[in-house]
Formats: C-alpha cells, sequence, structure tokens
C-alpha cells in the first residue's frame, strides 16, 4: 500500500507495504533508501491542467501593467532577469551532490523555496516569450517534432550521445 503525500511532495509516494518477491524486497518494490531510513518510490508525475500558459501571460501582464513596468519589460531585461533566477534555482542545487527525483531529502520549507525560483523562471519565459511573439505551447510542439527526428528512440535508446555523434 502507498500512501500518498500531497502537501509538496514533489511526486514522492512513500511505500508503507514493503512488497517483495519470494519474501525477499527488491529494488524496484522498495524505491529509493533514504538517508532517514525512509523508502519512497517516485510516481509519475504531472502537472495540474490549471493555470495554463496563457494564463500565466495574463497574470503576469496584468501584474506588470497595475505598477507600470511595461517600460522595464522589454525582451533583454527579462532575459538577464531569468538568468538570474536560474541562478538562484542552482544556488538552490550546489553542494548537494546528485539529488533524487521528487528530493525525498529536502525539507519542506526546501521545497517551497525551490517552488518559488521555478515559478519566477517560468513567469520571465512566458513574459519573454510574449514580447518576443513566441507561441511557446506552438514553439514547444515544433522543438518536439525536430527532437524526434534528431533522436531517434531506436537509434539513441540509453545513450546520452549528442545527435552529431550517430552513424547513420
Amino acid at each position: 500500500m502507498l500512501a500518498t503525500h500531497r502537501n509538496g511532495d514533489c511526486g514522492v509516494k512513500e511505500d508503507v507495504s514493503s512488497p517483495a518477491v519470494n519474501g525477499e524486497a527488491t529494488e524496484a518494490s522498495t524505491g529509493l533508501k533514504l538517508q532517514n531510513g525512509t523508502t519512497v518510490r517516485p510516481e509519475n508525475f504531472t502537472f495540474t491542467p490549471e493555470p495554463t500558459l496563457e494564463n500565466i501571460r495574463r497574470m503576469q501582464a496584468e501584474f506588470t501593467d497595475e505598477r507600470n513596468w511595461q517600460q522595464f519589460h522589454q525582451p533583454r531585461n527579462l532575459l538577464l532577469a531569468m538568468v538570474g533566477e536560474v541562478g538562484e534555482v542552482s544556488e538552490l542545487f550546489q553542494w548537494r551532490g546528485e539529488v533524487a527525483e521528487g528530493l525525498p531529502d529536502w525539507t519542506e520549507s526546501e521545497r517551497e523555496h525551490l517552488a518559488h525560483e521555478l515559478s519566477d523562471v517560468l513567469i520571465y519565459l512566458v513574459e519573454l516569450a510574449e514580447k518576443c511573439h513566441v507561441d511557446l505551447p506552438q514553439a514547444v510542439l515544433r522543438k518536439m517534432a525536430l527532437n524526434r527526428m534528431k533522436y531517434p528512440a531506436s537509434k539513441v535508446h540509453g545513450s546520452a550521445k549528442k545527435y552529431t555523434e550517430y552513424k547513420d
């Protein structure tokens, strides 16, 4: 049985039943072992359907308009602000070594801090796309189609090589 932690769980479920195969627990059945002895197993994480990127764009445009900040929110400034926010995300991971999916060793406060910084990055990205007239959802669809051609699963499965390193 899996107990789900919904508040800031970052997509992690705790395995409270310790399923076993032939009387012995397997790595797949027990998931990740934490330093505190708790075992967790990442679940398939999904985003909530709302807000959409368009909703986020509208909320940020309203926020900016209410403060008369449009004059400061030009593409170059937005890009530099976003890079600064990416740096703040990086600081949260600095000196931690490898971090397990779902951030099982992070405190609730650390997870919330990460959520704030990632939100800042997304807000700036969406506003930058707006100012550059890039329909981000459509651009993602086009980019994913290109990536599928560059990295066909049959050729690259399990490899981290760049597409220029693959031979036909």
